[in-house]
């Protein structure tokens, strides 16, 4: 299974974006699912993350900005991202722990990467 992400692009600052992740078949079981982001030279940081049941984690430089949403049925994730700041710019990947079948542990998967540019 691949995670596939969409919605990346430029937009200047105070603007919106929305980012769409979903797994190209539909594995057994999803738990957690998220977003995380990278710059040249950081280590890759959490942005957004939910659990199925729905329960949500933040970075503390996304609060009151980014919401992250997920549809348990079809197994996607939404990152809506609004009030964009420069600093915002990073490469985002989307995340899954995934299950793949009964006889399966959980496993870490990752999604292509999608880059995200806000200029100032």
């Amino acid at each position: 299974v691949q995670l596939q992400a969409s919605g990346g692009g430029s937009v200047q600052a105070g603007g919106s974006l929305r980012l769409s992740c979903a797994p190209s078949r539909r594995p057994f079981n999803i738990r957690t699912m998220g977003w995380y982001r990278q710059t040249p030279g950081k280590e890759r940081e959490l942005v957004a993350s939910v659990t199925p049941g729905g329960a949500t984690k933040y970075a503390d430089s996304v609060k009151g900005r980014f919401t992250i949403s997920r549809d348990n049925a079809k197994n996607t994730i939404d990152l809506q991202m609004n009030s964009l700041k420069a600093e915002d710019t990073a490469v985002y990947y989307c995340h899954a722990e995934i299950i793949l079948t009964m006889w399966d542990g959980r496993a870490n998967y990752w999604g292509q990467g999608t880059l995200v540019t806000v200029s100032s």
